[in-house]
């Protein structure tokens, strides 16, 4: 895409599972070439399923879409000699093997690529980090959200620690590799060199625990989940109406002196116990008591776009189905086809050079030839390549025990 702000960048992926390569789909949003390196197996994700559309997973096609794949076995020398050759024109190479994977076969950032590819960016996506108490060891979101104290954060106190329900350390490691990767290209840009990235699980859960974080190292108290309610600011919570759910965000006074004035409670704002949001919060349930008593008497639906008009942040609370269809959603783009595929649209607009769903989530290996002969082989070394079982066509059967 000659148009697209990362047009001019070629990225090499060798990563499975969610958070490398929701990273990198970001990149290919914003026309990156971005080429899908698969194990013999193929990406762990192809299988997590149902649901299943044109042979592909629902949890695969969310973070592959706008790449080519090819599948090439790097336990053998040969399937190293092909990701050195892809190399010589690439910009970034993404992984999330185990550390010391690519020293051990020979394709080490400081042994052998700084000094081949000087301008190459790596970055190393990690569950805990390469050193510490914990360096090497394999890292899965639920089981970091658990370590770091997200779940402890999350559901209601009664329930005890809760797992979020989006995979939210692996997206949010990706989003952070991801503009990692961006500084890095930038800086390239003054100096000329690339640089070695690594992206942790964990030190990105920690990083996103906000504001709790903030509020144990300056308190030196230990937070708790509060369910629906925000720790700090309140009313911030999600409230009964006659029909559904509604969310108020009340981030300061002139907020809640609106809200007040909205649902008939111009008494409210008067009382020392709701003066400020300080008082609000020392006052925490006798605010939810008398807001309560007030919505559940209100039409969710027809007080949201009333409250939404006066300035006041609130929502109804959707599920996911409602929330995809709704007419906002379909306004903005964020529900994008291309041929059977269907996904999230691309969030952040750029003005000259937006991202765009280009192609769909790639059949495993749909790509090699084609990539193969780009890199300079030919068809007899390409067929000699797939007899040999470097380069696969089909995926290999998994192993079940």
């Amino acid at each position: 895409m000659p148009d697209s702000a990362l047009s001019d960048v070629k990225v090499l992926d060798l990563t499975n599972l969610i958070a490398g390569p929701y990273c990198t789909k970001l990149l290919a949003d914003y026309g990156a070439e971005v080429i899908k390196v698969e194990p013999p197996l193929g990406d762990e994700t192809r299988s997590w399923g149902p649901p299943f559309n044109d042979e592909l997973s629902a949890y695969f096609s969310g973070a592959n879409r706008n790449k080519r794949s090819i599948a090439i076995d790097l336990q053998q020398p040969e399937g190293r000699d092909l990701i050195l050759r892809f190399l010589q024109d690439a910009d970034v190479l993404v992984h999330n093997f185990k550390s010391g994977t690519l020293e051990k076969w020979g394709l080490g950032y400081d042994d052998v690529l700084r000094a081949r590819f000087p301008r190459l960016v790596l970055c190393h996506v990690t569950g805990f980090g390469s050193d510490g108490p914990l360096g090497g060891f394999p890292g899965y979101d639920a089981v970091v959200q658990a370590m770091t104290g997200l779940m402890s954060i999350n559901g209601n106190p009664s329930e005890g620690p809760t797992r979020m329900g989006t995979p939210i350390v692996d997206i949010g490691t990706g989003l952070i590799a991801c503009n990692a990767i961006l500084a890095a290209l930038l800086e390239r840009g003054r100096s000329g060199l690339g640089q070695a990235i690594e992206v942790p699980l964990y030190d990105c859960a920690i990083s996103m625990m906000h504001p709790q974080a903030a509020n144990s190292l300056m308190s030196g108290q230990i937070p708790m989940a509060t369910g629906n309610g925000h720790p700090n600011i309140v009313p911030y919570d999600m409230f009964e109406t006659s029909n559904g759910k509604l969310y108020l965000a009340i981030g300061n006074n002139g907020q809640f002196a609106k809200l007040c004035d909205v649902l008939g409670l111009p008494e409210v704002p008067c009382d020392p116990r709701f003066a400020d949001n300080a008082a609000r919060l020392a006052h925490r349930s006798e605010m939810t008591e008398v807001l309560s008593e007030c919505l559940v008497q209100h039409d969710a639906f027809k007080l949201e776009p009333v409250l939404l008009k006066a300035g006041i942040p609130a929502g109804v609370v959707r599920n996911v189905n409602e929330a995809l269809e709704h007419p906002h959603t379909r306004h903005r783009g964020m529900v994008v086809s291309v041929g059977t595929y269907r996904g999230t649209g691309v969030p952040a607009r750029l003005s000259r050079t937006p991202g765009a769903v280009r192609a769909a989530p790639p059949r495993f290996g749909q790509h090699s030839r084609q990539l193969l002969s780009e890199a300079g082989l030919t068809e007899a070394e390409i067929d000699r390549l797939t007899q040999a079982d470097i380069v696969r066509e089909e995926p290999r059967m998994r192993e079940t025990t």
